[in-house]
Order: C-alpha cells, then structure tokens, then sequence
C-alpha cells in the first residue's frame, strides 16, 4: 500500500497521508482510517516480535489500555466498521473527545473481557483510564461493580497519562495504540481475539 511504501521510507506519518490523500481524492475520515491501520513492514515486524499470544497469559498479571480496549468492542457490537491493520490489530475510528458516554454495549464489552480472561486463565487484571477525559469516574465505579458481581480479579486506575504509565510498568499491556505497543516490552492481542471469537456479526473492513 502507498503509504505503508512511504513510511517504510522514512516519510513523516502526517507527510506521507497528505500525500497518499490527495493522490487518491481522500477525505479527512478516510486519510485517519490510512494512518490507523498503516505501518513500515519493520514496525510491523518489530510489534510482531514483541506480541505475546493469548495462551501465554494463563496466570498472569496484565494491564489494560481501558479506553482503547472497550470502544473498539463498542463499535464491533454496534455494528460500526473495525478495520484490520497491517500489525493485526482491529482499529476504530471512533475516539472520544474528551467525554465518555456510556452506550448500550458498554456492558456487554466489558462482560466479554470478563470472561475471555477468565478463560483464559488470567491471575490479575490492572485497568486504565484517562483522568482527563469525563465520566472515567462513574466507569471506574462501573467496572468495580461489574468485578464484584461476576468474581472478576480487576483493579483500574485512573492517570493523567495512560500510554506513558502503561509503558513505564513494563508489564504485559492489552492495546491495539501504535504508541503503546511499540514501546512496551509485551504486549497481547485480546481485542482482535474477542472480536473474531465473541461478536461475529462485526463489521470488519480490511483495506491492505
């Protein structure tokens, strides 16, 4: 794809979509879905080397990138389009701005994170969401309840930064953010496995 060649080329992300964009008569939306699913082939090599398959968590410790996790499920269980990266990755197009609103499909998203990690064996779960954006309060108390009633081993925090403390843990990170997986030591691709084995009326655009 263009311009996955142009990064791989040592072109700028914002350089190599402009010019991808007006080649191709691309409107802004669309030139945002390029940037979300595109990557060099070494980045996509270097998170491949770093993704851990779900198998591996049996028992283990992991933090959540919560935000970025529970909309990309929102948008697969709305019906939405979730388009599929050159890394693997489902991506949204969706984001937040700067407001959380609780939807219809906030609590079965989270009820199918629930139960997927119990599934999979999972020993602890560390959730975090951005203190900056509204009503990441009320969805802590949400998520606590949630824990309570279903036996769910979650913890969530709230942090100015979530990607630059997701990093700094150097634990295992669940998170499809560019930023994040390319600078954490591990990380695991839980929301391409939900979407693909829990919501199979997905609206799934692969544009690579």
């Amino acid at each position: 794809m263009d311009l996955s060649f142009l990064l791989g080329r040592g072109y700028g992300d914002r350089s190599a979509g402009l010019l991808v964009g007006n080649r191709y008569s691309l409107n802004a939306r669309q030139i945002q879905a390029l940037y979300r699913i595109s990557c060099s082939e070494k980045i996509k090599e270097e998170r491949n080397a770093k993704k851990l398959d779900l198998s591996m968590l049996n028992g283990a410790n992991i933090e959540i990138d919560g935000y970025n996790l529970l909309i990309v499920l929102e948008v697969a269980l709305s019906g939405g389009f979730v388009f599929e990266s050159m890394d693997g990755c489902y991506r949204d197009i969706a984001g937040i701005h700067g407001t959380y609103k609780k939807v219809e499909e906030t609590i079965p998203a989270l009820e199918m994170v629930g139960k997927t990690l119990q599934e999979l064996g999972v020993a602890h779960v560390q959730w975090f969401f951005d203190a900056p954006v509204s009503n990441s309060g009320r969805l802590k108390s949400l998520l606590y309840e949630m824990a309570v009633a279903n036996n769910f081993p979650w913890d969530v925090e709230i942090v100015n930064n979530p990607d630059k403390t997701l990093v700094e843990r150097n634990n295992i990170v669940i998170s499809s953010d560019s930023w994040i997986i390319d600078h954490a030591d591990h990380w695991s691709n839980l929301g391409h496995y939900i979407i693909d084995n829990k919501i199979p009326e997905a609206n799934i655009l692969k544009l690579i």
